[in-house]
């Protein structure tokens, strides 16, 4: 399943069924992304960014219900805080589940997701019927990259698939906020 290529979003919706790594973009860049459930590929992405297990992942899904079972809370009001527009793409963290592995929330107890409204990485979410992680596609401590020819040049067969589509129009990477607190973490 190691054949970094330019492809489609149904091709990338295959890979991450059958347990692959993909890049796609996303809001501000491309992101690394593969099934939440999955430990073989979370291990991979940590790997290829060279990123430690502590710091966590964020999870994307089109959708709020998707999200849901790695959430602690179900309080209507902090859900409602996750659907309310705003200016740029948001992360909100919040309290984890009790079902959430380790190398998803890293040295936490909590989880960082977010409602993706960027068609291709909504689409991927649709079309594979779960949540993803999605972390910037990158090196640890390296700019995000914006194509998909970069990513492709970057991580080799690393990655089984680069989505060829466009990222959207954000300047930066989501703005990530506690959901609970209130508080900014990363702007």
């Amino acid at each position: 399943m190691r054949s970094s290529v330019l492809g489609s979003v149904g091709e990338a919706v295959r890979i991450l069924r059958a347990g692959g790594v993909v890049a796609y973009p996303t809001e501000a860049c491309f992101g690394l992304g593969c099934d939440p459930r999955n430990t073989a590929a979370v291990r991979r992405i940590l790997a290829m960014k060279k990123r430690s297990w502590d710091k966590g992942l964020i999870l994307i899904s089109d959708r709020i219900e998707r999200l849901l079972p790695y959430l602690m809370t179900r309080d209507q009001s902090l859900l409602d805080k996750m659907h309310c527009p705003q200016p740029g793409p948001v992360s909100w963290v919040c309290p984890a589940s009790k079902t959430v592995p380790r190398l998803i929330r890293g040295a936490h107890h909590s989880i960082a997701v977010r409602i993706t409204s960027h068609p291709p990485a909504a689409e991927l979410c649709q079309g594979a019927s779960m949540a993803l992680v999605s972390t910037s596609a990158n090196i640890a401590g390296q700019v995000p990259l914006r194509s998909a020819d970069r990513v492709a040049r970057v991580f080799g067969d690393s990655v089984d698939l680069v989505v060829d589509a466009g990222i959207g129009r954000a300047a930066r990477p989501s703005t990530i906020i506690d959901a609970v607190s209130g508080e900014v973490l990363r702007s």
